[in-house]
């Protein structure tokens, strides 16, 4: 059957049953451990056919009844309609039962993603059916940089209502960098004094001469950072604070000079950045700049607690090492330590926090450019720059999320034609989304064990508002989703015509949620920015 979901599910069996329908009389029947789902349904199928979804019993006529059942996998489903107009959701965790619900809000039309009713019947309904379902991988998220360009705390509680959507269960939140930094440490008030807000931004590409000279910043406070955390945790997203070290730091460096390389550069005079690309200052690799940030990431532990995020994110990427092979106090850490050059100095620096973070029963996790100078046992590894570095993770038996830009990065553009508005990177069509394999044929099966799963990744340079990340981010996210999520065939072999199809339905969801995607036709003309020099590279990405 072609049910219209997305992400699609591994199996849906049309029994001949009445189907489910949602009337005034539909009550909830909530089992102990799927509190979290039935206040969802209540404030969103309620608000949006205007019932009040009262609680009932699981023998009740047209109930929707939740339960869990932990001889399901922890994330699958069943759901399953019944002869008195009734739907059961069980699922193999509260989480399942929740994913489940986002199916039975699919099935019952795109008006059950508005936030009132739209008509006076406050009825709706479908005529099937029995779906059993449950993720490929356990690991289904999305990266949203919230540096580059600050984000407001609604806009990001609206994207975490986007991946719940979409069965996404990570939310990777990039809250540093050197164009800003974006979340309240109280022992460190200049980090958003300061580090928080930049003079003018670049307008476009890097190589762009346009400036908005607006000031630009924000950042999210401690209490803010709590209610993301915990409007994530009641969708059953797990969230992964980013902190970038011991590179991509000017802003933190700003706020206070004596984190940088102070016997190499003037630090004292550095800004905020206004430009986006690699800037040369990074982290001075001494006793006080490790203190510093175990003091930040002290503050962060008691924001982002275990079960909501058992992983940390340090960065480590693009960290240019020209101003420590300058240092002399950088050079004599290094043979102070024992160590051969400059990557062996990163590498102390990621372990030193990967030991950290252990102590205090977290787990490190760092962009590919860790793996130079030795990984420390039990960090994992985001394969940002190819398949390579996840490759070679995996191999030495680190878990690994596979996130390539060549495929995965949604702030690449849609298309290879000019309205396309300020164009980054390769042509990453929905249709090569949609066939992206996260796991490389390379790789053995023992290895394959440790790819945690994948995710999407958005770079904010060249989007400067909610609207921008929608048009990048949609609708290739749906098909990034069902990746993630659906046992599909090889990337050849899958039904891409079929998934367009169902792309059809999923649309008027979008439209019903406000969503400012890119169409099928290519941008309307508010979605256009002609005249911004974008940075596009021809043909097809490498597989690398």
């Amino acid at each position: 059957m072609d049910l219209e979901l997305i992400p699609a599910p591994l199996r849906a069996d049309d029994r001949g049953r009445c189907g489910f329908v949602l009337d005034p009389s539909t009550t909830i029947a909530a089992a102990p451990g799927t509190e979290t789902t039935e206040r969802w349904l209540r404030a969103t199928l309620g608000a949006a056919f205007g019932l009040p979804l009262a609680p009932g019993t699981d023998t009740a006529p047209r109930a929707i009844v939740l339960r869990t059942d932990d001889s399901l996998e922890p994330e699958g489903y069943r759901l399953t309609t019944g002869p008195d107009e009734s739907v059961a959701i069980t699922g193999g965790s509260p989480a399942g039962v929740f994913w489940g619900a986002q199916t039975l809000r699919q099935l019952l039309g795109p008006e059950a993603f508005r936030r009132a009713p739209v008509g006076e019947a406050a009825t709706a309904g479908f005529g099937f059916t029995d779906i059993e379902d449950a993720p490929r991988f356990g690991w289904r998220g999305l990266m949203l940089d919230v540096a580059r360009h600050f984000m407001p705390k609604d806009d990001v509680l609206r994207y975490l209502d986007l991946l719940a959507a979409h069965k996404l269960n990570v939310f990777h939140f990039h809250l540093s960098d050197d164009q800003g930094w974006r979340v309240e440490i109280k022992r460190h008030p200049r980090l958003t004094e300061i580090g928080a807000w930049r003079a003018r931004t670049k307008y476009g590409h890097r190589a762009s001469e346009l400036w908005d000279e607006m000031p630009h910043g924000g950042y999210y406070t401690q209490d803010d950072i709590r209610e993301i955390v915990a409007y994530a945790a009641a969708r059953h997203i797990r969230v992964v604070p980013e902190i970038d070290i011991p590179g991509h730091s000017q802003a933190a460096i700003s706020a206070y000079p004596e984190l940088g390389n102070t016997d190499v550069v003037d630090t004292a005079a550095l800004t905020v950045w206004d430009d986006w690309g690699v800037t040369p200052n990074v982290l001075a690799p001494t006793d006080h700049v490790l203190r510093f940030y175990e003091g930040v990431f002290e503050e962060l532990l008691e924001l982002f607690p275990p079960e909501t995020s058992p992983f940390v994110h340090i960065g480590g990427d693009e960290c240019p090492k020209d101003q420590w092979k300058q240092s002399p106090a950088a050079q004599a850490r290094i043979k102070e330590l024992g160590l051969a050059d400059e990557d062996e100095l990163q590498s102390w620096f990621i372990r030193h926090f990967d030991t950290w973070l252990t102590a205090r029963g977290r787990r490190l996790i760092g962009w590919d450019e860790i793996l130079e100078g030795g990984l420390a046992p039990g960090a994992a590894v985001s394969s940002w720059r190819g398949y390579a570095g996840g490759i070679a993770a995996a191999e030495a038996g680190h878990d690994v999320v596979m996130c390539p830009e060549q495929q995965v990065y949604l702030d690449h553009r849609q298309h290879g034609g000019p309205d396309e508005p300020m164009p980054i990177g390769y042509v990453r069509t929905l249709e090569d989304v949609y066939r992206f394999e996260p796991v490389p044929p390379a790789l053995g099966e023992e290895a394959a064990r440790h790819v945690l799963g994948t995710q999407a990744n958005v770079w904010s340079e060249v989007m400067q508002n909610r609207s921008r990340v929608d048009y990048q981010v949609f609708p290739r996210l749906a098909a990034f989703a069902e990746v993630a999520w659906s046992a599909l065939p090889a990337p050849a072999e899958r039904d891409f015509a079929g998934f367009e199809r169902r792309m059809n339905a999923h649309y008027a969801r979008l439209d019903a949620l406000g969503v400012g995607y890119r169409p099928p036709s290519g941008p309307l003309p508010w979605q256009k920015r002609p005249g911004i020099l974008g940075r596009p590279i021809e043909g097809a990405p490498p597989n690398v």
